[in-house]
């Protein structure tokens, strides 16, 4: 039985007039996500110079960022502003839904970009006919897939709990351990399932990730040039930071024992990996790559032209 119609989103409290600082500093990520990650996608769609695997990952990467943001951000600046909020029950399922699809395909597109990182660099003759077009596209569904199943699994899971009484969430967003806060039922089901899901979604790719780099750091190493393990190194580092900021932060909110962190420290580093991370990808893949900035030259100065 759901007595839930409404729940009320405490977001961040007691900010007084700081409320309108954080409302303009999300809003300012939210308008570098959508047009960072945006011409992202145009980028790699039209450009014939970014035909290659690692731009077509990082679209997807893209989208998924785009996916997350726009589930997130919009709702949190409402509940910035007017220091809480409300939302439907089936909204706020809706947006754990899309919330957990965009944080597990970010999981397996990280790692599949890894290994596509590990490929070029340690077997660099077999590349091309290794990671072709084909190949290329069935690891993009099996990123999108699986994160499809899990939210399904997880979203029946809640929908068979019983709430009532409680509707108030101490977040900015509707995350799984808010929301089964609210829950009368027994949850305990709900807490080891979660914990079997995230085997397969986070733990086992951010394990392929670190395997795959530590080959990736041995190849580099065996190479006698140096203009070569510069330019092997270049290519890794915005994944390596990429990875090292979305699995810190998140690891930090939810592998950390309750009794460590506060509220407010779990809110920032889940504001962190959920807003702060997607505005930030486009600009850390972009602006230190070549070939985005020759591609972004070429599409101004088309449009100029035109």
């Amino acid at each position: 039985m759901n007595n839930l119609t409404t729940i009320f989103i405490c977001g961040f409290q007691n900010l007084h007039h700081y409320k309108y600082l954080l409302f303009f500093l999300l809003l300012l990520l939210f308008c570098v996500t959508i047009c960072g990650n945006v011409m992202i996608i145009t980028l790699v769609s039209y450009s014939k110079s970014l035909q290659s695997p690692m731009y077509f990952f990082l679209s997807q990467l893209a989208i998924c960022d785009l996916s997350l943001s726009i589930d997130c951000v919009p709702n949190t600046l409402y509940v910035v502003l007017n220091e809480g909020g409300t939302i439907s029950f089936a909204g706020c399922l809706l947006q754990y839904v899309f919330f957990l699809i965009s944080e597990c395909t970010e999981c397996l597109l990280l790692t599949v970009m890894a290994y596509d990182r590990y490929l070029a660099i340690c077997h660099p003759l077999h590349y091309t006919s290794i990671m072709g077009h084909g190949l290329c596209k069935k690891l993009a569904i099996m990123s999108w897939l699986p994160s499809l199943v899990y939210a399904l699994i997880s979203s029946l899971s809640i929908s068979n709990l019983h709430f009532c009484g409680l509707n108030t969430i101490d977040h900015f967003f509707c995350d799984l351990a808010p929301i089964l806060e609210l829950s009368c039922s027994d949850v305990s089901f709900m807490q080891v399932e979660a914990i079997v899901l995230t085997v397969p979604a986070a733990i086992c790719p951010f394990l392929i990730i670190m395997i795959s780099y530590i080959f990736i750091v041995i190849a580099i190493l065996k190479m006698s040039s140096i203009s070569g393990r510069k330019k092997a190194f270049f290519t890794c580092s915005s994944h390596l930071t990429v990875v090292c900021l979305y699995y810190g932060t998140v690891m930090v909110a939810y592998m950390l024992p309750k009794s460590v962190q506060s509220l407010t420290s779990n809110k920032i580093f889940a504001m962190i990996y959920a807003i702060v991370t997607p505005s930030l990808n486009p600009i850390i893949y972009s602006l230190r790559n070549k070939d985005f900035l020759d591609a972004s030259r070429n599409g101004i100065v088309k449009l100029a032209s035109s």
